[in-house]
């Protein structure tokens, strides 16, 4: 028997604008950074300096991938950064600009 809810994952779209949650803040560390919610009161660790790259700059580029490129990420390494996003959208740390606005 199938479940009414879907369970689908959509595919992160990197193409789409993306900022940081304005209930997010974000402490640089060699690591990467540590980001707290305090919506949610959640605090989680970006371990990769790249992508705490990614995130930081969102604001200043029209879409994921134009901060991915900007962060010098090829596009034949984008699997894993994109994952992250996707993992970072679903947890609300990042949003859809135009839906956090």
């Amino acid at each position: 028997m199938a479940c009414a809810a879907s369970t689908e994952v959509r595919p992160f779209d990197l193409d789409a604008c993306w900022r940081l949650n304005p209930q997010v803040a974000v402490r640089p560390e060699r690591f990467g950074a540590m980001l707290y919610h305090f919506g949610t009161r959640r605090l989680s660790f970006c371990k990769n300096t790249t992508i705490a790259a990614v995130i930081t700059s969102l604001d200043a580029h029209e879409s994921a991938r134009g901060a991915c490129v900007a962060a010098g990420i090829a596009d034949e390494e984008l699997g894993p950064y994109e994952r992250a996003l996707q993992v970072l959208a679903e947890s609300g740390t990042i949003v859809l600009a135009q839906a956090s606005a």
